[in-house]
């Protein structure tokens, strides 16, 4: 045998060269390959060629080669190989980890990770059982030196990723090694821990004698691989051993702090023990490292690795090791601080550490630290401390959120940017992000975290912080503006987003917003510093500034200290004078150029800030009401100087002034003067024309014209303003008019006009009549809108603008979600094309059109509701042409019409109203979607390899963006669905704040809430009401059980509980036998396309078993169908079925009943593609140790001695 073997050894040396050989040909490579695996396959000497290869002689690829044929022989061949053919390969491996390895420096990492996974791959099929010494021989192997310990730990590090980590092992083994590793972690905790002293021990004494460095570096070795399986183990084993003997692991750990090549992984080590979730009663020792020998190591370690993290006089720059070890220490610090707000103030009884400020400091300092990284790190920790009702009594927590909010300071201004060197932060910006799109992404999401701190640390001293943004806001009014040398496009001498002023400005801006919240919120009335912040209100007022972006920060401002002036109401004209030139504000006047991003802002904060003080202050403000209508006027009586939505926005301000009225006939003859413009141009006969006649409104808005982009002016944007601007009107009009939220008010100011059979009462809103008036033009213009999409209509387009009802690109980047470019967009004018601003038009008068007759519901009630022949009014104009219509355009139906009508209608209209506009809805979405997911499925499995590269990628880019609409559809459609039908009862949750910590697995695949979902789900009226049609009703169950099986797994795990709704409700009746069949083969069908995502499993599977129970004793094709599921048990589905149609055969409880039927369906549960036609391992069970077991045979190995397999003293 030994000449094949040779002569085969041989061939393979050659095919593994050429498979490694860069220089080779790729037909040659996978010729070897091929050669290779069919070696592994067939070859019926694997185990000697694999152990020639594997000797050290042999060149390393050679090497790993031989030991992945090794590997691959016990991983498929173990179940049949003799017993003697089992102990030859076991020993011959114990042989290679004893002497078949080169010294632990010089042997390949990638030799040693193959060599330890032969190893495991063996256990895992024969320990306990049938090894039992193994853990005593793993010791005994590190009696032979450091190369031999490394390979133990290696070992014992992967067999707790398989077994607990990655779980690659049947239920029983995994159980039976598990609980064999629990009992014996005592043993294995003081093994490894006394492997790690002995070598950090000898590391110690032998790095400062010369000569020893080699030695020294093997024993390093050795430590850090110990360090590496105890982070395996310290994740999941019991508390107990982490903190035995007074936390001495832990004492370990942090004195390894202080040795450079050790404390990254005993760092890791740190974390991971700390991070520890449990019973609080278990957690307390942990408190331990709040002592002050703990804290000083910690202390030390951060220090010295700052100091040497930021080393640069070698001109080296940052020392990444040291810098990512600084990472982890402050994950620990992180973690530290997790643990204390669960113990203290707990039932544990923890009371808070004496030495807390110590901590606090230490945390502060890495919330200081230059690295923007680094203090972001700490957020999250800071908000839980700042919001722990305990803590936050606590003197020291008192103190250092005031010395929080002063580093906020710092951190909240925008410094740091890869690119530059004007920061020590730059450094360390180069090491953690690519470039400056990067950070800014990255800073957005950090400040957004402060802000939330900001705020919690606010609440806690509101005074303190408040003082802290006085001084800072004062010091900014007083320093002259520093352009810095950025220059902004939007003018000479502004500041550009990043210029020194602009981020001090936006710094203060956001720091002042969080702290002056907290204060108005938690300040007493007679405790608020009146005085002080109406002396910082006139500072603000009287600030002048014409650069954008600064006058941006002070409106912020302004809106901040506004309730101060609730104390002082002669100040309000000051503030609206301060306002409304803001909202005309340009950088140039009477320019051409389109205006920047930042002088749109400026202008649209103006108006928000108006809006939110008449909604918020409206009794206050209600005195200015003459004042500001005036000024109002003024500003319309020049057409071009406010944009549309600038002007819907102040009239919406009037609007809700004029709530305030408390007057019906007052309010009322005041929005028909408001709308006396909107209204006279909306009934002439030239808008009447435009608005009814598909042809007509292209001509009037210009899209049936070629226009040259060098024409500067867009001729007709006169006439798409017009329009734009009676749908804004009518629009803010119907949102924001109401009527009394008083009942007495309401009545006394004739708002009142009777009430329900309940004893609701029903009020008549004051715009009712101007806006009823104007809704059968509005009506016509989303007909006129729907028809737009009509073939005769899409060919009136110009060549310009044959793309304008196309996904705007805005829009597209959203969908797709694809990062907007974020950097200097202020400084940039907005210039669009004329298809853009097309598109815009388009895109927003249709959902302006949209939100109209989605809030007439909810803001007129009865008035709308009794409008005659609306329900067929509406099918004319807002549901005609669906067909037609892009879904990109339904979906504004969906979400802002349909949603609200639903929601707002109430049920004495739901026959004549929701449920014929919802069955004609429902009907045109199933086909749709139908042939949606259609088109999905087969472009999913069929691909075209004669593909144009040239098309390729925009090609894909648009089947992207279908296919992401398709789902986004999908899921509001389903929205819809299920608001329409179903009434949730949440039921109550379940365990306590302590377990909540646990198995997040669990409660993802966990099947209650839909087996509880009799109780927890009931029909709505209107879903009742929906499914007594029955064409409607047929096509919601059609609907449902077709999207089961559509290409997404979010909408699948959440329609199953529609589905068994719909069909709960006709289980007792007359489905004719097709209609059964249907649906159960529509849910096995879902299985077998998600069945791979166990939260779509657990789902599909209890929706099976539910179809099956409820209609199964009445209908036998339920059974013939479970017949044909692939490699079923069918003496098992016989007992199962049995069962089923006579309940009372053999009591069998509810989850083991579920676990049968779950392995029945298992041969219907879909593989995902990486799976499909990968070889399966197979590990036997062994006979259980933990339970009395039936006899147990195996037919391959019957009477060969198993237990005696892998002992100790054998014979070769």
């Amino acid at each position: 045998m030994a000449e094949p073997v040779a002569a085969m050894c041989e061939q393979l040396v050659k095919a593994v060269t050429v498979m490694m050989d860069a220089e080779t040909n790729q037909r040659y490579r996978l010729e070897a390959l091929k050669f290779c695996e069919e070696f592994k396959e067939k070859c019926p000497f694997c185990v000697p060629c694999g152990l020639q290869l594997s000797d050290k002689s042999q060149p390393a690829v050679v090497r790993h080669f031989g030991l992945q044929i090794l590997e691959h022989v016990i991983k498929f061949q173990w179940n049949n190989m003799p017993q003697q053919e089992k102990v030859n390969l076991k020993n011959c491996t114990m042989e290679l980890l004893t002497s078949g390895t080169y010294p632990i420096l010089e042997e390949e990492s990638h030799i040693k990770d193959a060599l330890s996974r032969i190893v495991v791959e063996m256990i895992k099929r024969e320990w306990p059982q049938h090894w039992p010494d193994m853990l005593k021989e793993m010791e005994t192997l590190t009696s032979f030196g450091e190369t031999q310990t490394e390979l133990v730990m290696l070992i014992l590090l992967r067999l707790a990723e398989d077994v607990i980590t990655f779980q690659t092992l049947p239920t029983q083994r995994r159980r039976d090694i598990q609980q064999t590793l629990t009992q014996n972690m005592d043993d294995i905790f003081n093994f490894l821990l006394s492997i790690l002293q002995l070598h950090v021990d000898e590391y110690r004494r032998l790095k400062v004698v010369p000569g020893q460095e080699l030695k020294a570096k093997a024993h390093c070795r050795v430590g850090i691989a110990t360090l590496n399986t105890l982070a395996g183990y310290i994740d999941w084993v019991a508390l107990i051993h982490i903190t035995n003997e007074n936390c001495h692991l832990l004492e370990i750990l942090c004195l390894l702090l202080s040795e450079p090549e050790l404390q990254l992984e005993a760092a890791e080590c740190l974390l991971i023990a700390i991070s520890r979730k449990g019973k609080l009663e278990e957690r307390k020792p942990l408190m331990v490292l709040f002592d002050d020998v703990a804290m000083h190591y910690i202390l030390s370690a951060a220090q010295s690795a700052d100091t040497n993290s930021s080393d640069q006089s070698s001109g080296s720059g940052l020392v990444e090791t040291r810098y990512t070890f600084l990472k982890r220490l402050c994950q620990v610090l992180c973690a530290l601080g997790g643990q204390l707000c669960a113990l203290v103030g707990s039932v544990a009884e923890v009371e808070v550490p004496r030495n807390l400020n110590k901590y606090m400091e230490a945390f502060l300092a890495f919330t200081t630290h230059p690295s923007q990284f680094l203090r972001s790190s700490t957020q999250c920790t800071w908000g839980t401390i700042f919001r722990h009702d305990a803590l936050t009594k606590d003197p020291t927590v008192v103190q250092t959120a005031v010395k929080y909010l002063k580093t906020a300071m710092t951190n909240l201004v925008k410094t740091g940017f890869p690119s530059q060197n004007d920061s020590p932060g730059c450094e360390y910006a180069r090491a953690d992000f690519d470039c400056d799109e990067d950070f800014n992404v990255f800073y957005n999401s950090f400040r957004a975290q402060q802000g939330e701190v900001v705020r919690q640390a606010s609440k806690i001293v509101p005074l303190e912080a408040f003082q802290i943004a006085r001084e800072w806001l004062q010091y900014q009014i007083n320093t002259p503006l520093d352009t810095g040398n950025a220059t902004s496009k939007t003018g000479e001498g502004l500041c550009s987003a990043l210029s020194p002023s602009a981020v001090q400005w936006d710094a203060v801006t956001f720091f002042t917003e969080g702290v002056m919240g907290q204060v108005f919120r938690h300040v007493e009335k007679e405790k608020l510093p009146v005085e002080q912040g109406m002396e910082l209100l006139q500072a603000v007022v009287n600030y002048v500034t014409r650069d954008p972006l600064i006058l941006s920060c002070i409106l912020s401002t302004l809106s901040c200290f506004f309730p101060f002036v609730l104390h002082q109401p002669q100040f309000l004209p000051q503030v609206f004078s301060k306002l409304f030139p803001a909202i005309t504000f340009e950088v140039v006047e009477e320019s051409k150029a389109p205006r920047t991003r930042a002088v749109k802002n400026v202008r649209r904060h103006a108006c928000s800030s108006i809006i939110k003080m008449c909604r918020d202050y409206p009794d206050f403000i209600l005195p200015c009401f003459d004042m500001l209508y005036t000024q109002v006027k003024e500003l319309f009586a020049n057409e071009l100087q406010l944009t549309q939505m600038e002007k819907c926005a102040l009239m919406e301000a009037l609007v809700l002034l004029s709530n305030q009225f408390k007057d019906y006939n007052k309010q009322k003859a005041f929005l028909e003067e408001l709308m006396a413009p909107v209204t006279e141009r909306w009934f002439s006969e030239e808008m009447r024309s435009v608005l009814w006649d598909p042809a007509n409104f292209l001509t009037f808005i210009g899209a049936d014209q070629v226009v040259s982009e060098a024409a500067a002016e867009d001729q007709f944007g006169i006439n798409k303003s017009r329009i734009s601007f009676c749908v804004y009107t009518i629009l803010g009009v119907v949102k924001r008019a109401r009527w009394p939220a008083d009942l007495e008010e309401a009545k006394a100011g004739g708002f009142l006009v009777g009430y329900t059979p309940v004893g609701t009462p029903i009020y008549r809103n004051p715009c009712a009549e101007p806006v009823l008036a104007l809704l059968p033009n509005l009506l016509n213009f989303i007909r006129t809108h729907n028809s737009l999409f009509l073939p005769e209509n899409l060919a009136r387009l110009s060549e310009t603008f044959s793309r304008a009802y196309d996904v705007m690109d805005v829009e597209k980047n959203l969908i797709l979600a694809i990062a907007q470019p974020t950097m200097d967009v202020y400084d940039s004018p907005v210039y669009k094309s004329s298809l853009e601003r097309m598109q815009g038009f388009f895109c927003t008068l249709y959902d302006n059109c949209y939100h109209v007759i989605g809030h007439a519901g909810p803001a007129l009630q009865q008035d709308f509701y009794r409008i005659d022949g609306l329900a067929e009014q509406l099918v004319g104009s807002a549901f005609i042409h669906l067909e037609h219509i892009p879904d990109h355009r339904l979906r504004p139906i969906l979400r802002l019409f349909m949603r609200s009508l639903v929601m707002s209608c109430p049920p004495d209209y739901y026959d004549s109203l929701l449920c014929p506009l919802l069955g004609l809805l429902f009907t045109h979405l199933l086909q749709r979607l139908s042939l949606r997911w259609q088109v999905i499925n087969q472009r999913t499995n069929v691909c075209d390899p004669d593909d144009d590269e040239g098309c390729e990628e925009n090609q894909m880019t648009q089947e992207m963006l279908e296919d992401r609409l398709v789902r986004l559809l999908t899921r509001e459609v389903m929205d819809l669905l299920s608001l329409s039908c179903m009434s949730r009862k949440m039921p109550e949750p379940a365990g306590n704040k302590e377990d909540a910590d646990g198995d997040e697995e669990m409660m993802a695949t966990d099947s209650t809430q839909l087996s509880s979902s009799q109780n927890a789900e009931e029909l709505t009226e209107l879903g009742k009401r929906l499914l007594k049609k029955e064409d409607t009703y047929m096509n919601l169950l059609a609907l449902s059980y077709n999207s089961l099986s559509w290409r997404d797994t979010n909408n699948c795990q959440r329609v199953t509980q529609v589905c068994w709704a719909l069909l709960r409700q006709v289980v007792g009746g007359n489905l004719l036998p097709e209609a059964v069949t249907w649906i159960y083969t529509s849910v096995l069908k879902a299985l077998q396309m998600h069945g791979q995502h166990d939260g779509c499993n657990a789902a599909l599977t209890q929706l099976a078993l539910l179809i099956y129970d409820a209609l199964r004793p009445r209908y036998t094709e339920l059974r013939a169908i479970m017949d044909q599921i692939p490699n079923i048990n069918l003496e098992q589905l016989e007992q199962f079925d049995q069962r089923t149609v006579n309940p009372g055969l053999q009591k069998v409880g509810e989850k083991k009943r579920k676990d049968q039927f779950k392995k029945l369906i298992a041969g219907a549960v879909g593989k995902p593609l990486g799976q499909q036609f990968k070889k399966e391992v197979h590990i036997r069970n062994l006979p259980s140790l933990f339970k009395k077991v039936k006899p147990w045979k195996d037919v391959v190995n019957e009477d060969v001695g198993l237990a005696n397999l892998f002992t100790t003293d054998h014979d070769d």
